[in-house]
């Protein structure tokens, strides 16, 4: 299904990047976080990129990735926000 989202611009410059830090596409990228919101769990339900399991990466590695990518996040908004005053 085709949709259209208005998200603020840092936050789909960031979702561009680390999707094709994943080597993914920003369809499969958005496709994994909202399924992953919606998980019951809240962890991806989703195979490994392709370079993680090249280096034989499971869930535990992925999220640690994911821990790492949410810090990133939370400093470049700072960034930004401080940038802006």
């Amino acid at each position: 299904m085709k949709t259209t989202l208005e998200i603020p611009d840092a936050l789909f410059r960031k979702a561009k990047s680390t999707a094709a830090q994943r080597g993914q596409t920003l369809k499969q990228f958005v496709t994994d976080a909202v399924r992953e919101k919606l998980a019951d769990t809240g962890v991806a339900k989703t195979t490994a990129p392709p370079w993680m399991r090249f280096f034989g990466a499971g869930k535990e590695f992925a999220e640690s990735i994911r821990e790492i990518d949410r810090e990133i996040e939370k400093e470049f908004e700072q960034v930004e926000n401080e940038d802006r005053k």
